[in-house]
């Protein structure tokens, strides 16, 4: 079993780094409008087997707790659309002296303004093997509180405003997040039995769409002509990467406080939920809230390069996580009293 854990680990590795070496040999294969077309395979295709592949494996019992388990989705929409902007501001005014572009430091705003994506966190969650359920009630939840909330945010700290097209936003999420996710709570009820005793590889084919998104970001990011590392971008880089390492930690010392009432699984869903910023949500509405800017493009740079960072962190750190909540739980069990 250990063997085969190992293997699936390095399977997964060896994949990311082939995914980003195809996507940056010939990035035109995987990027918007490519052979591809990542904007329907990816946008709706992909995220819609994220959620029916969620609704197929998940216990319906597991997904109706997650629902009410208010304290853990009050923390993650708090931390994910007040502190994490908050904290966001507050660095960029002592950042506002350095020399780097303002148009840049602006983008960096955004980026904490932005709302969970549906589709990479559920994904992590479920390769630890946290709280699934939770992960995807706060991606759902906090993609459709990102439409109205985000825009606002933007008003605040930009001071940019424009009508943000709610209808199709809410009904693009509602067919490719509520409605899988129903389809497969529906289909499990009648194939139960069997996916008991076959136990398809739902950890698999999550992998390989996380594989899929990986590629097509990345060839995304190397195709677009705004991402020129020089010096200023390479600062810009390094700033954003210790932003999640530090959004990361944060949300782990909070969450594993001994009054934080979380369990362990909690924690996993919690680290990615609260820290990852969606782009297929977050692009679009940049277009539409600063349509016409001349600066829309610096302005997308810091969205463009967290996006990519933050799957790339996060299935770094599978391994490490997997394991610390693997020993948490198994200290738990031995602490708790034998009647």
């Amino acid at each position: 079993m250990r063997l085969l854990e190992r293997a699936r680990k390095e399977w997964f590795m060896v994949g990311i780094v082939v995914a980003i070496g195809a996507a940056k040999l010939e990035p035109s294969v995987g990027v918007n409008g490519g052979p591809l077309k990542p904007e329907i395979t990816v946008s709706y295709i992909a995220v819609a087997t994220i959620f029916f592949n969620s609704g197929l494996s998940l216990k319906t019992e597991e997904l109706t707790s997650a629902l009410v388990h208010l304290k853990l989705h009050l923390f993650i929409q708090t931390f994910t659309l007040a502190f994490f902007p908050a904290t966001i501001w507050l660095f960029l005014q002592l950042l506002s002296v350095t020399s780097i572009n303002e148009w840049l430091l602006k983008g960096l705003q955004t980026v904490g303004c932005m709302p969970p994506p549906v589709s990479s966190a559920v994904i992590l969650t479920k390769a630890v093997g946290g709280n699934e359920a939770a992960a995807i009630f706060n991606s759902a939840f906090g993609s459709f509180l990102g439409i109205v909330v985000t825009p606002l945010l933007l008003l605040l700290f930009l001071g940019s405003s424009s009508s943000v097209p709610f209808t199709s936003i809410f009904s693009q999420l509602f067919m490719t997040v509520v409605v899988p996710l129903i389809i497969g709570q529906v289909v499990r009820r009648f194939v139960k039995d069997w996916l008991e005793r076959k136990k398809p590889p739902f950890g698999a084919v999550s992998s390989s769409v996380l594989l899929m998104i990986i590629y097509t970001t990345f060839c995304d990011t190397f195709s677009n002509p705004h991402i020129d590392l020089d010096k200023v971008s390479l600062v810009l880089i390094l700033f954003i990467i210790s932003v999640q390492l530090s959004f990361m930690l944060l949300t782990f010392v909070f969450s594993t406080r001994d009054n934080s009432g979380f369990t362990p699984a909690d924690t996993v869903a919690v680290i990615f939920c609260s820290t990852h910023k969606s782009l297929t949500l977050g692009i679009p509405m940049l277009k539409i809230v600063f349509a016409g800017h001349e600066h829309l493009s610096l302005i997308s740079v810091p969205l463009l390069i967290y996006h990519p960072a933050q799957i790339l962190l996060g299935s770094v750190l599978v391994p490490t996580i997997k394991s610390w909540m693997v020993s948490r739980q198994k200290g738990v069990k031995l602490t708790r009293p034998t009647v």
